[in-house]
């Protein structure tokens, strides 16, 4: 074979592994949870609130139903809000009375 061949191949080579190497694929962690929220949940009907924030995604609010399905509520709602808002206080308060 020609060197300028070999020396093509090679280069083709190093820039194919090059590009193996740097493309990272996407694991299931790095993608959105919620594609799509609901605004109207009847709070009744949850079991479980997880909260979930992850770099590539804005904050996430994932319930989990009496029925165990899980839907993802708009973080925006206004009783979820005030659950926060309360969540946090009682943390305080909470922090407050062990100093």
């Amino acid at each position: 074979m020609d060197v300028k061949v070999l020396a093509l191949m090679f280069f083709l080579m190093v820039t194919v592994s090059d590009l193996e190497t740097e493309a990272k694929p996407i694991s299931l962690l790095e993608r959105c949870w919620c594609r799509s929220t609901l605004n109207t949940v009847p709070q009744r009907s949850i079991r479980e609130i997880k909260f979930l924030h992850t770099p590539h995604c804005p904050f996430q609010v994932i319930a989990k139903l009496k029925n165990n399905r899980e839907v993802c509520i708009n973080p925006k709602t206004k009783w979820l809000q005030q659950y926060l808002k309360n969540a946090i206080s009682k943390i305080k308060k909470s922090r407050q009375n062990e100093n």
